[in-house]
Order: C-alpha cells, then sequence, then structure tokens
C-alpha cells in the first residue's frame, strides 16, 4: 500500500492560535521548499527595526533608488539570521534563485540587492534575515500536531498588505477566522 504524499511548496503556513513558540507565534511563513527531505519558509509576518538601505550600506552597495532604502528587512526565521533571503516575483534570472513556483523565487545572492538599490530590481519584493526550516517529517508532525494551518498562497497578501494584518487575512481568504479557534483543540 503507498500513501500519496501532498508537499506544499509555494503555501501559507499560518500559526494557530495556541502555537506558543516565540519565533512562530502569530505567523505566517511563505514555504519556497518542501519534500521528503524537509522544508524551507520565509515568515512574511515580522519586520524588524531594519531598513533595506541599512544592510546595503553595510555591503557597500551604492543606493541609486532611495525608495529602497526605506524598504523594511523582515525575520525570516530563527535559522542563520545572519544571512539574507530575497523573496520576489518574478523569477528573473539572478544568480542564486530557487524558483518556487513560475512566477516567485527565492534569491540569496548579492546582484538581486544591487538590482534594487539600483531601482531595476523585480516587481515586487521581501527582504528577510533567516528563514525557517524543518527536518525530514518534521513539519508533516507539526500539521499533524494542529501547530500550523496551511492554505494556497496569495500574492497580494504576500507583498502587498501590511505584515501586521496578514496572519489573520491569510487564514480569513479561505473562510477561517482565527479568533473564533479555540484554545482547547481536542478537548471539547
Amino acid at each position: 500500500m503507498t500513501q500519496d504524499v501532498t508537499y506544499l511548496t509555494g503555501q501559507f503556513l499560518i500559526a494557530m492560535p495556541t502555537l506558543a513558540d516565540p519565533n512562530f507565534a502569530h505567523t505566517v511563513t511563505y514555504l519556497c521548499q518542501h519534500s521528503a527531505e524537509g522544508a524551507l519558509g520565509i515568515v512574511v509576518s515580522r519586520p524588524l527595526d531594519i531598513r533595506l538601505g541599512s544592510i546595503l550600506e553595510s555591503m557597500q552597495i551604492p543606493i541609486g533608488d532611495p525608495r529602497a532604502a526605506e524598504v523594511p528587512v523582515y525575520l525570516g526565521g530563527p535559522v542563520q539570521p545572519e544571512r539574507g533571503f530575497v523573496l520576489h516575483s518574478p523569477v528573473g534570472n539572478w544568480l542564486g534563485t530557487l524558483a518556487v513556483d513560475e512566477d516567485i523565487g527565492l534569491t540569496t545572492s548579492r546582484d538581486i540587492l544591487e538590482a534594487i538599490a539600483a531601482g531595476e530590481g523585480p516587481e515586487r519584493y521581501l527582504v528577510a534575515l533567516g528563514y525557517a526550516g524543518w527536518g525530514k517529517g518534521q513539519l508533516e508532525q507539526e500539521i499533524l500536531a494542529n501547530a500550523w494551518l496551511n492554505v494556497p498562497a496569495d500574492r497580494a497578501i504576500l507583498f502587498d498588505l501590511p505584515p501586521a494584518q496578514r496572519w489573520k487575512a491569510a487564514a480569513l481568504r479561505f473562510g477561517i477566522d482565527l479568533d473564533l479557534l479555540s484554545a482547547q483543540v481536542g478537548h471539547g
């Protein structure tokens, strides 16, 4: 007997109200890669008190587009918080890109930051420090334990909606009001 496995690449992981881990409480994570080997995602709802300009300056990348300097930087997750990631659309032709789907990429190479600083980057993007990672079978176990709700990602929520609204909006987009979910799941 074989079991059909559904991988969640390109979906949102919405933290259930009962998820107490401070790294993920009340967050939305965009899953960039999910396979039998594990998963990698970027938390898209936690802006830091850092603007892209300070990162560009520290990397000695000249800022030609002043708007780039004011772009917020997000805490993408607890793994490698010193490493930068750019979640973007369209995928483009950057040096270090993982194509999540035909329209969204995750890039870690300097060339995309240089293009953004010059005003020549992708149409839509989110810059994050760190990522969320799960080992083999770990995410599946967390989903079974009701830590996460997974839903298809919505590009407007991902790139356009203010970050403080993303957690509830991602669930509401699919008819789920997180305020109505009981903290006593399974204890009716």
